[in-house]
């Protein structure tokens, strides 16, 4: 499997908001944002996520061959107090790709990248309890859970928890 992993840009908007999208309805537990909502945000207004004018926010893609297959983004903290902190938002593989160490050589990436920014000593994710194949790809990442937050999310009349993991990258 000939895969590329590279951050994406404002060309690649139209395939990651697909990929996001196609994220939503087949995982409606794992993410926060509905597909609804996502459907109803315009693409210019996505594709501010993919602005190359922050240091501090990306997305990773990862392809096969022009296929986007993949996604993971992360976000710094703009506020002076919580500068020193950051999240991981959006980790997706499609179906077909999973179990092949793709999500974790996303994350992987993000972590290369961000253990570059000065100032920068912990990373936040969520991830829901649905999700036990990504919370333990998390935890060999060396990431910790630091709190579970009950009924975090309401899906279909179903509450779902979310924990809270970090990893200090001093």
């Amino acid at each position: 499997m000939g895969i590329e992993i590279r951050e994406l840009s404002v060309a690649d908007r139209e395939d990651l908001w697909r990929l996001r999208l196609e994220s939503l309805v087949s995982e409606p537990r794992a993410f926060g944002e509905s597909a609804e909502e996502h459907r109803e945000m315009p693409l210019e207004k996505f594709a501010k996520r993919l602005d190359r004018s922050s240091e501090h926010s990306f997305v990773l893609g990862a392809f096969d061959g022009s296929r986007l297959v993949g996604m993971a983004g992360f976000y710094r903290n703009r506020n002076l107090k919580e500068r020193h902190k950051g999240g991981i938002w959006g980790v997706f593989v499609q179906p077909a790709y999973r179990g092949k160490g793709l999500g974790r050589a996303l994350v992987s990436g993000i972590l290369d990248r961000v253990r570059q920014i000065p100032g920068l000593t912990q990373i936040q994710l969520c991830v829901a309890a649905t999700q036990k194949a990504a919370r333990t790809s998390y935890e060999k990442l060396g990431f910790r859970e630091f709190g579970v937050e009950p009924r975090s999310l309401l899906v279909d009349g179903e509450y779902i928890d979310e924990t809270h993991m970090i990893l200090i990258v001093e």
